[in-house]
């Protein structure tokens, strides 16, 4: 018991941060802009802390069923964690486009970001690294179709209609997202997968061995660090609102913000199995994110839309739709071949230091 503390010490302290944040959250709003600036920050930190452990418990849910399964588990609790922040923050009057530049900001961090990261590190590392060509056209695709639906032909949407279209992309990411899940699963399965070569394992020392996964912990500790992360982000949005208020901080900064939060603990689990020479875990974790994040969080917010008769912004800008064109287009040619390399992760790498700036220039 005290060991299963022990290792749940970031989680704690993510818990007590949100105890003592709700009775201070006055006190933080009333003592001027650079204190809640800092506290949102500080909350930043702690919902970090709290997302890293809430990935770790879904990685050995993950580790234990194997894959497709275990990244469809992983990306699906990064998706809860930004599902849950963006409805609290939308719940209290945020942007009517944090929900599009969140989204948008998920799949430019996931594809170029994580994907091209994680390509480049291996490929120093070991070269050229092998995956299953099927995994990376039926991602692209789907996400292709997911965001042309959901975030670009809404543009062309009278106003006095968006309900009937929001009510029928509801469907549409349903209807996308089971198909999908019944391929990931079932006949299709092996799309996702890939037979790495036998390694020999060195033996490890018997106090090295990590005892055997806890299903009923992990998934008890996965539900729990989603609710403590609702409760941080709770008081974290109205803070860092107030303390970004006048700054001329552009107006994405809150939603990249919010996709970092879900990212962070992808971008490791892809970064190491990148550098253990397991190329398809990169391209599970990147992609099966990227539509996750679209083909999940559009419904859920398309139905609060529609519950409280306040629509969102969905449609991209045009900087935002070319942004995501050339992603795609660049991700089709990369993952052709079944193999990466360092080039192709920092043809990615740039297009995400090319979102940075354009974000940064309020583009």
């Amino acid at each position: 018991m005290l060991t299963s503390f022990k290792q749940e010490k970031y989680m704690l302290l993510a818990l007590i941060a949100a105890i003592v944040a709700y009775p201070l959250e006055h006190w933080m709003l009333h003592s001027g802009q650079s204190v809640a600036l800092l506290a949102g920050l500080a909350l930043i930190g702690f919902i970090v802390m709290a997302s890293m452990r809430v990935a770790h418990h879904a990685e050995q849910l993950a580790e234990k069923v194997g894959d497709p399964y275990g990244t469809m588990i992983l990306t699906l609790a990064a998706v809860l964690v930004e599902v849950v922040i963006l409805a609290i923050m939308m719940s209290n009057e945020a942007s009517p486009t944090l929900v599009r530049d969140t989204i948008y900001s998920a799949v430019m961090l996931d594809i170029n970001g994580i994907l091209g990261l994680a390509a480049l590190m291996g490929g120093i590392k070991h070269g050229e690294q092998s995956y299953n060509d099927d995994s990376a056209r039926t991602y692209s695709v789907m996400i292709l179709t997911a965001m042309g639906v959901s975030m670009v032909v809404p543009e062309f949407i009278p106003e006095a209609d968006w309900k009937i279209y929001s009510a029928f992309t509801i469907g549409a990411m349903v209807v996308l997202y089971t198909l999908f899940l019944r391929m990931q699963v079932g006949p299709h399965s092996y799309f996702f997968s890939y037979r790495y070569p036998e390694k020999r394992r060195k033996k490890l020392p018997e106090e090295e061995i990590e005892p055997p996964v806890n299903l009923a912990f992990s998934i008890g500790t996965l539900v729990f660090g989603v609710i403590v992360i609702g409760a941080l982000a709770e008081v974290m949005s109205k803070t860092l609102d107030l303390g970004l208020e006048g700054t001329g901080a552009p107006p994405v900064v809150t939603a990249i913000v919010v996709a970092a939060i879900s990212a962070a603990p992808e971008i490791l689990t892809a970064l190491r199995a990148a550098l253990a020479n397991r190329m398809q875990s990169v391209v599970n974790i990147a992609l099966g994110a990227s539509l996750s994040t679209v083909i999940l969080t559009v419904p859920v917010m398309e139905a609060m839309a529609l519950y409280t008769g306040q629509p969102f912004q969905m449609a991209m800008t045009p900087v935002q739709t070319v942004m995501v064109l050339i992603t795609l287009v660049v991700s089709a040619i990369n993952l052709n071949d079944g193999e990466t390399n360092a080039i192709e992760g920092m043809t990615h790498f740039v297009l995400f230091a090319t979102f940075i700036m354009l974000s940064l220039l309020g583009v």
